[in-house]
């Protein structure tokens, strides 16, 4: 071996201990990482370096060699860990402020095709009419085959005001539609209310950041306040929520739960496992509570489902999650990258996991299409029949009409006036508001 292959072995040897074992500790009786390297392995990716810096049609530096290096190792694990150079990582430092310009959307990339996980409330991919599992097929006329999910989510932002054209093969669709969008500053509220009749509240939580474990208690406080002091039921909306912040997920979690396990994280170091336990005190105090998700809801959002689920503290109803049953940690590097490492896999308070699988609810209502009759249909009533006795008793004094609930709007979130048919704009939510009155009612019977 020449002085400078030496030289360059040493080198990659470094980088590469450096990025595999920055925690690496010897295991009692255990093989010394270092002396464990497949160094077969290594001289051949040293001579793979030299053939490429030698013979390649363009000249390539080191840096960027061991750079692609350590980005196909950490992608190459699985879809959820990745390398950050420099640039990505403040790019993520400034998603997880909840502020960036853009579309508002969230993707992954699956069996090559770049998939969409859900779209943000209240942001133009939302108002476009995106949602989860439709295929992002291109971006500006580019075809997204190939693509690097970095490279995908890079061109989709952009500076405030400019506009994106993508091709989107809707989910059950035959063809591509072209969307053209406006990339706007998308910085999106995690938790929002409403009241949706009074005494039922409507709770939606659009993902999980550091805060809000404390938004999503202001804001059920505040519905309380609205309700006269005590809610007579609620509907968590998680639908679309690609997760965020385990801790938060289990905030929300115990704002609900009086005791028992949320959640139980496992990984292969002991700083990976943690078992999170409900603490006393059911904010709701102990009334019904409807849970709505989809396969959009992912991560931490499916943290809350399976611990309400499991807990029976809530009854889940829409479509099976997303799946995702493992969690991430980001550890910096010294020349300002990261890496987003898979660290562990978590388990619902039953001890399933839901890795790749998702959570069935225990009522399954696919989103569907309902359009409201033109005309009324005529019917024909005991008092239209020819020689029909009368009501002998005098006129019941009139039931007050109810208040028409609140519709939400194309992105998700209850806008008010918009239509008093809530069946039409939201079947799923429609239902979940007849399935959470039938739980009063029957809490109500019981009690009395």
């Amino acid at each position: 071996m020449t002085v400078s292959r030496r030289i360059v072995f040493a080198l990659v040897c470094g980088a590469v201990i450096g990025a595999s074992f920055p925690l690496a500790q010897r295991a009692v009786g255990g093989p010394d990482p270092i002396e464990s390297l497949p160094l077969g392995e290594l001289r051949s990716f040293t001579q793979a370096m030299d053939v490429i810096g030698k013979r390649y049609v363009e000249p390539v530096s080191p840096d960027k060699l061991l750079e692609n290096a350590m980005r196909g190792m950490v992608d190459g694990l699985e879809p959820h860990s990745r390398y950050l150079d420099k640039k990505e990582f403040a790019d993520w430092n400034v998603n997880t402020s909840g502020k960036y310009a853009g579309i508002g959307i969230e993707v992954e990339m699956r069996n090559g095709f770049l998939r969409v996980v859900s779209a943000m409330d209240h942001t133009p991919a939302a108002a476009a009419g995106i949602q989860s599992g439709d295929i992002i097929t291109l971006i500006d006329g580019q075809s997204t085959t190939g693509l690097k999910l970095k490279d995908a989510v890079e061109r989709m932002r952009g500076t405030k005001g400019t506009r994106i054209k993508l091709g989107v093969l809707h989910v059950g669709a035959a063809t591509t539609s072209v969307l053209e969008l406006t990339r706007e500053v998308v910085k999106v509220a995690s938790v929002r209310s409403k009241m949706l009749e009074p005494g039922i509240g409507y709770l939606r939580i659009t993902n999980f950041t550091a805060d809000t474990g404390d938004a999503f208690t202001d804001e059920l406080n505040k519905l309380q306040q609205q309700a006269g002091g005590d809610l007579h039921g609620l509907i968590l909306d998680l639908r679309n929520n690609p997760g965020g912040v385990v801790t938060s997920a289990v905030k929300v979690s115990d704002a609900f739960l009086e005791h028992g396990q949320i959640v139980l994280q496992r990984g292969r170091t002991p700083g990976a496992n943690h078992e999170y336990d409900a603490s006393s005190g059911d904010l709701l105090k102990g009334r019904p509570l409807v849970a709505m998700v989809n396969g959009g809801t992912a991560s931490a959002a499916e943290i809350v489902a399976g611990a309400l689920q499991d807990q029976r503290r809530a009854v889940l109803v829409g479509s099976t999650t997303f799946g995702k049953g493992l969690v991430q940690s980001v550890s910096p590097l010294q020349e300002g990258g990261a890496v987003i490492l898979t660290i562990a896999r978590y388990y619902t308070p039953s001890g399933r996991s839901i890795q790749a699988e998702g959570i069935k609810p225990d009522i399954v209502i696919e989103p569907v299409k309902v359009s409201a009759i033109d005309a009324p249909i005529a019917r024909v009533r005991e008092a239209d029949l020819k020689g029909s006795l009368v009501n002998e008793k005098p006129a019941a004094k009139p039931v007050p009409p109810v208040p028409p609930v609140d519709a939400p709007d194309a992105s998700g979130d209850v806008q008010p006036g918009k239509t008093d048919n809530l069946a039409v704009s939201d079947f799923v939510l429609y239902n979940s508001l007849n399935l959470l009155k039938g739980l009063i009612t029957a809490g109500t019977a019981h009690a009395g």
